[in-house]
């Protein structure tokens, strides 16, 4: 039933999230849809995403395939991709990018003397930060605040949005209702804004009457702005200049692949971001430290070596700071492919099936029409379609379900990436046609050698499918480990909540087993274990501290407080001990 346990140490680590979070703006709230996770997924492995429906499943997986919804977006973390052939970058050298170039080393070496005053500078600014805290409100007063402002502002949503679903001529009374409570909201937000701001003026007028701190604040400022004058007008050292040398060239490599307007715009915009660094004292000698200044504006190419014709640099493909739609195109479907739930609506209708393959080969390879139709009816026949030629222009609606997801499959394989995401893709399918679908993707995985990201909430199909088990709830990773790990020795109750779930397990003439209780929202801060309300093992400390992640062994850990030393001893559900014999015999093996 399993496959056999592999050392990833063996594989290169093709993706490493680390401490990753994604949040959502929904009608003026915020929803945390991810939390902290941090995976390394490895070259050639298949990794099962597990969790139930609003786990953060997709999302996770959407992050690294640049698929986030318009309201979603990355809030910490990073997402490194490892590429050689991506992060390999060359950009010709003509006289409009040694122009560039010797106009950017300019900049910089006037830039540097700014060093030289970076501690005094920081002094500065921390000194007008006192100030202005202290002639307004706080931070932690400010925050308290704008918490209450927001909490008015949601109600004041949730009632509107109510209102737009009552019917005007059977519900006036209810109508007329939502109009008071909308009005008494507007009325409490304003007169509660009103109150800061009166409040803001008041601690104001108290410290511009202050003389004594007025006369101390200004000696203060004056004597620190002399002296940042005076190391400002020092020249910076030899180091610095080579160093803004080689700065200028990484400019270059930066947004050299851009049209002329966008790479002076973008190169304009890392002058001023290196600028703010030499005056805030960051170290660019740093490697870290000077990606995360480039990151800012575009993903920083690191210089290598030259030629006469040509500059040669690599970068880290940093897939959370990657922001142009033209950066995408060279990740998404070349590199990172998905196969989506529904193939029913993953085809264009009035397209025809060649064409769909063809179109995404034409635009991610470099080659022709003729040779196009060719490697399509390659795929087409090694993901099972019978007689492609004859098959090759008819449309979606004269495949079945089955056949119409194995050209899915085609399309996300025709330019033979790194990474294939199935987002649930046998959900829609018949048992059957899923056990062949399944079959074809390991088949395929063993030829092409790609790695298999797949997100389900099917334990049977994680069990056929997949290296290693990620199970999420809630927005986190709270197990991980090998198939073996998971299936066999389960260590958080989560876990033993979903495999004490499968109707393979399910007793004759007993009630299936089901979680209890729904997830926690997403919108609010969790504090302690998330899954703490349905778990019939909580502990005192689940409700008031998050767990921390234990290794339970080389491969396997699980966030839950059971695994710390000071924990009781707590038996797994009956259902669930001796787990192996009970699945071998449920699917006589």
């Amino acid at each position: 039933m399993c496959k056999g346990d592999r050392s990833m140490e063996e594989n290169k680590v093709l993706l490493s999230i680390k401490d990753l979070d994604v949040k959502f703006k929904v009608r003026g709230r915020t929803l945390t849809a991810i939390r902290g996770i941090s995976l390394d997924i490895y070259e050639n492995e298949s990794i099962a995403i597990v969790g139930e429906s609003g786990s953060g499943k997709s999302v996770f997986t959407k992050t690294f395939a640049g698929m986030l919804d318009s309201n979603g977006y990355i809030d910490n973390g990073s997402i490194i991709f490892s590429d050689d052939e991506l992060s390999d970058t060359v950009v010709k050298l003509d006289n409009m990018a040694r122009s560039m170039m010797d106009g950017a080393k300019r900049k910089l070496d006037e830039y540097a003397h700014l060093e030289l005053g970076a501690s005094t500078y920081q002094q500065i600014l921390e000194l007008e930060r006192e100030k202005k805290e202290k002639s307004g409100l706080s931070g932690a007063e400010q925050e308290a605040q704008e918490a209450e402002i927001k909490e008015l502002e949601h109600l004041r949503t949730d009632v509107f949005n109510m209102k737009q679903t009552l019917d005007p001529a059977k519900e006036k009374d209810k109508i007329r209702q939502a109009n008071q409570d909308i009005k008494k909201y507007d009325e409490q937000i304003k007169d509660l804004r009103k109150k800061n701001e009166q409040l803001a003026q008041e601690k104001k007028r108290k410290v511009d009457g202050d003389a004594a701190y007025q006369k101390s604040y200004q000696d203060r400022m004056n004597k620190l702005q002399e002296q940042y004058k005076r190391e400002t007008a020092g020249q910076p050292g030899e180091k610095a200049l080579k160093r803004n040398e080689i700065l200028a060239k990484e400019i270059y490599l930066s947004v050299g692949r851009f049209n002329l307007r966008k790479r002076a715009k973008l190169a304009g915009q890392l002058l001023e971001a290196l600028k703010n660094a030499m005056q805030l004292g960051v170290d660019l000698d740093d490697e870290g430290q000077r990606s995360a200044v480039f990151d800012n504006v575009a993903f920083r190419v690191r210089y290598l070596d030259e030629t006469a014709e040509q500059l040669h640099g690599t970068c880290i493909l940093h897939l959370a700071n990657v922001k142009d739609a033209k950066d995408w195109t060279k990740i998404r479907g070349r590199r990172i492919a998905t196969v989506f739930q529904d193939p029913m609506t993953s085809l264009n209708p009035i397209i025809t099936i060649g064409k769909q393959i063809t179109s995404v080969i034409l635009k991610h390879q470099d080659c022709g029409e003729v040779e196009a139709r060719r490697r399509a009816l390659t795929l087409m026949h090694k993901v099972g379609i019978p007689n492609p030629e004859a098959r090759f222009d008819d449309y979606p609606f004269q495949y079945s379900g089955g056949m119409r997801q194995r050209i899915v499959i085609a399309i996300a394989l025709s330019c033979q990436p790194k990474i294939l995401i199935c987002d649930e893709p046998t959900t829609a399918l018949d048992v059957t046609i899923q056990a062949q679908i399944l079959q074809l993707i390991k088949d395929l995985q063993k030829e092409f050698g790609y790695t298999i990201v797949f997100i389900t909430h099917d334990l049977g199909v994680v069990a056929n499918i997949a290296d290693r088990v990620a199970v999420l709830y809630a927005g986190q990773i709270i197990e991980l480990g090998t198939v073996r790990d998971v299936f066999y020795d389960p260590r958080h109750p989560y876990t033993w909540a979903l495999l004490s779930s499968l109707p393979q397990l399910a007793q004759k003439d007993a009630k299936l087993y089901s979680i209890t209780g729904t997830p926690p929202s997403l919108y609010n801060q969790i504090v302690g274990d998330a899954f703490a309300p349905r778990n019939p093992y909580c502990l005192e400390i689940d409700t008031k501290l998050e767990p921390p992640m234990f290794q339970v062994s080389d491969t396997h850990f699980a966030k839950t407080w059971l695994l710390d030393p000071r924990a009781p001893k707590i038996d797994k559900p009956e259902g669930i001990q001796d787990i192996h014999q009970k699945l071998m015999e449920a699917f006589n093996i």
